[in-house]
């Protein structure tokens, strides 16, 4: 496979405006945002600010573009994914590379299903504590990000070694697991314990950092996920759980989980990949879900009155 020079970001929230300032800043890349609507028109008018630096980064309807892309990432909230994702033809050749920087289990799957699994990287990031606020994204850690196949065991991909090359080149922190799956659940127990707990309780990442309350809360969501684990044979263990603190200790005391966010500025949350799904795997797969199941109907209450 070629070099990667042209990088699509699919999604400039916070997630999407740290990996398009960190492609846009590298010399050998030509980066690009893609948008419809609304939203790509205020793209063009406000651009990015990412840690106080204003960015000009072209946007594009993905109808308009004139050549195809090496690689794609995208960083949508789940209710967004479905729509957004279509008509990405022009942008999308062979050798093109499509990730999935998105929480929750499916969407590689779903993108997949129109593209190509073959075109495919399993991706999630841990412990950035990017926020945006408009068109202003601040971090103060840039997090770390595991992506590759499914299964990473002997020699790795051409798609992997071309993304590996292409963060190196962008110093952006990576690690290619050699069970993505796995990784991929480890990612989910944690989005479904601290996005959730936060949520409800307003809470930033420095009272998880101190509160025993607030991580008992984050823990007992985080188990159910474990059992339901134990069913799929995916195995995670209370050890993934320790494994989490030593992320969340080096979080900003003042950096929010996507879910706070979005609670706080009275938009959609992705609860139902979050808590929806754990109370849905429960009941098919007979596991109780009490701590899921109540964190579930509060969020949605708050959705349904956002203050």
């Amino acid at each position: 496979m070629q070099k990667i020079q042209k990088v699509a970001i699919l999604g400039a929230g916070a997630m999407g405006s740290y990996f398009a300032g960190k492609f846009f800043d590298t010399t050998g890349f030509s980066t690009v945002l893609i948008a419809t609507g609304r939203r790509l028109d205020k793209l063009k008018t406000n651009g990015l600010v990412v840690n106080g630096k204003s960015y000009a980064i072209p946007a594009i309807h993905p109808d308009e573009a004139t050549s195809t892309v090496d690689l794609i990432i995208v960083t949508l909230k789940h209710h967004h994914l479905k729509k957004a994702v279509q008509g990405l033809e022009k942008l999308i050749s062979d050798s093109t590379t499509i990730m999935s920087v998105m929480n929750g289990l499916e969407s590689e799957e779903y993108i997949g299903s129109i593209y190509g699994m073959d075109k495919m990287l399993y991706t999630i990031s841990v412990a950035i504590d990017a926020v945006r606020h408009g068109n202003q994204t601040i971090y103060t850690k840039p997090g770390k990000h595991y992506f590759g196949e499914a299964v990473n065991t002997t020699n790795l991909s051409q798609r992997v070694l071309c993304v590996q090359e292409a963060f190196d080149r962008a110093g952006i922190v990576y690690e290619t697991p050699e069970d993505m799956i796995r990784m991929m659940w480890w990612k989910f127990m944690i989005n479904v314990g601290v996005n959730q707990a936060s949520a409800v309780m307003r809470a930033p990442f420095g009272v998880f950092q101190k509160s025993p309350e607030a991580q008992g809360l984050m823990e007992e969501l985080m188990k159910e996920v474990i059992a339901l684990t134990d069913i799929m044979g995916v195995n995670l263990t209370n050890r993934d759980i320790e494994e989490w603190y030593s992320f969340l200790k080096v979080l900003s005391p003042q950096g929010k989980t996507s879910m706070l966010q979005d609670i706080e500025a009275g938009r959609k949350t992705e609860i139902e990949i979050f808590g929806g799904k754990i109370v849905e795997l429960g009941k098919t797969h007979g596991v109780k879900t009490p701590a899921n199941q109540t964190v579930l109907q509060i969020i949605q209450v708050l959705e349904q009155y956002p203050e």
